[in-house]
Formats: C-alpha cells, sequence, structure tokens
C-alpha cells in the first residue's frame, strides 16, 4: 500500500455513514458550502481510522461531525482572506485541518510535535489534495516566533499556559482565535495576568455558530502588540 492510502478507503461522494458514525448533519452544506466534499472525506477518514491511529477516542465518532468537524469549520469566520494560520497541537487535524479544507485561499500551518499524528497529517492532507498545508513537527515553544496572521488551538490547555506560546507565533498586529469550552470566562478572569504581561488588546468571547443551537462555538480571540 503506498504511502498517503489508508486501508479500504474510498472516495466518499455523500452523506451517508457507516454504523456507530454520525451522519452528516444538514447544517454542514451551510457551513463549508462547495468544499463540503472534501470535509466529507475528512470526516469519513478520521471516523473510520482515527481510534486506530490514537487520533480520537472510541465514543467520538458518533459525534464525529457535531462535536469536531463542524466547529472547526465554524472558526472560518475569525480568519482573514489570505491569511497565514498556525494551529498549535494539531493533532488529527482540528481545528486545523478543517479550516485549511474550507478555506484554500489561506495558508494552514499544523504545528505538532508527536511522530504518528505528524504522519497523519501528511498523509491526510495528501489524500485531500491540500495544497495549503504545511506540517510542521515542533513544540509550539520551539517553532519559529512572529510568522502568522492568525494562530489558533482545540484542546489544547488552559489560557494562562496558552497565551503565551499562542502569541508568540502570532506577527505583530497579529491575531488569535483560540477555540475554547463553556468555562473560557472563569479561565480568562485567572489569565488577566498574563494577558496584561502580554499586552494583547481587544481581548473578548465571540460565539461561532450563534443560533445555530449546540453547534455554538465559544472563540477566545485577541490581538498581539504591534
Amino acid at each position: 500500500m503506498s504511502r498517503g492510502a489508508l486501508p479500504g478507503a474510498a472516495d466518499r461522494s455523500g452523506p451517508t455513514a457507516p454504523d456507530g458514525v454520525e451522519p452528516e448533519p444538514a447544517q454542514a452544506a451551510e457551513v463549508f458550502g462547495d468544499r463540503l466534499r472534501v470535509v466529507r472525506r475528512y470526516a469519513a477518514d478520521l471516523a473510520e481510522h482515527g481510534i486506530l491511529l490514537g487520533l480520537i477516542g472510541p465514543l467520538e465518532p458518533p459525534r464525529i461531525w457535531s462535536r469536531h468537524v463542524l466547529n472547526s469549520g465554524l472558526l472560518a469566520e475569525f480568519v482573514p482572506y489570505g491569511a497565514t494560520v498556525a494551529d498549535v497541537g494539531s493533532g488529527a487535524g482540528l481545528p486545523g485541518l478543517v479550516l485549511a479544507a474550507a478555506r484554500p485561499d489561506t495558508v494552514v500551518t499544523l504545528i505538532e510535535p508527536m511522530e504518528r499524528r505528524v504522519a497523519w497529517l501528511e498523509d491526510e492532507s495528501a489524500r485531500l489534495g491540500l495544497e495549503n498545508v504545511i506540517v510542521e513537527r515542533a513544540r509550539a515553544e520551539d517553532s519559529a516566533p512572529g510568522r502568522f496572521d492568525v494562530v489558533t488551538a482545540r484542546a489544547v490547555g488552559a489560557l494562562t499556559g496558552l497565551l503565551p506560546i499562542t502569541a508568540r507565533l502570532a506577527k505583530p498586529g497579529g491575531r488569535l482565535a483560540l477555540m475554547k469550552g463553556a468555562s473560557v470566562d472563569a479561565e480568562l478572569e485567572k489569565a488577566m495576568k498574563v494577558v496584561r504581561r502580554l499586552g494583547l488588546a481587544d481581548v473578548r468571547v465571540e460565539i461561532a455558530g450563534r443560533g445555530m443551537a449546540s453547534l455554538e462555538t465559544r472563540v477566545l480571540v485577541a490581538t498581539v502588540p504591534v
């Protein structure tokens, strides 16, 4: 089997799903538009092979779209046209690989230190035909600073530790768009000393997908000082 191929993989061209895998929700077309076919392939690959490869847990295929793929796609509204983006701790490619699939106008660098996850990110971006993806095997703390218009991360850690390692990667005047859970306001309160030390401006919590019920996603947005 050649590099980039998955056992039993096929071109998924419709919203059907195997038993135990969440069917494609109707909102997917609204979120991804004409890029849905590419994102559909990613979701199917991740659901089918992610557990074996240690990328997702055994409970995730039944909620692969609603918990992972759709909310990653909602991040696109925080990314300007033509932006360079870093996804810190990309793991399975959430949100970075989904963002790259949804937004071919961007260049997305997936920063991930674990070799097996790096192999997945490289192979999957090739399978999806994404030419706007760069995979960088590194810890965010060791990656070259000041390079990106937007820096994002999902499920990486609390803001007190996450803000310093993401802010250093952004260009002067660049943006952080960090996907967080329901406790983000409490996290932000605890991290205010870090916010002030880093000189971050326009720090706020935005709701992506507002009005889409369970798909609403909290994003911590901030501007890095010039």
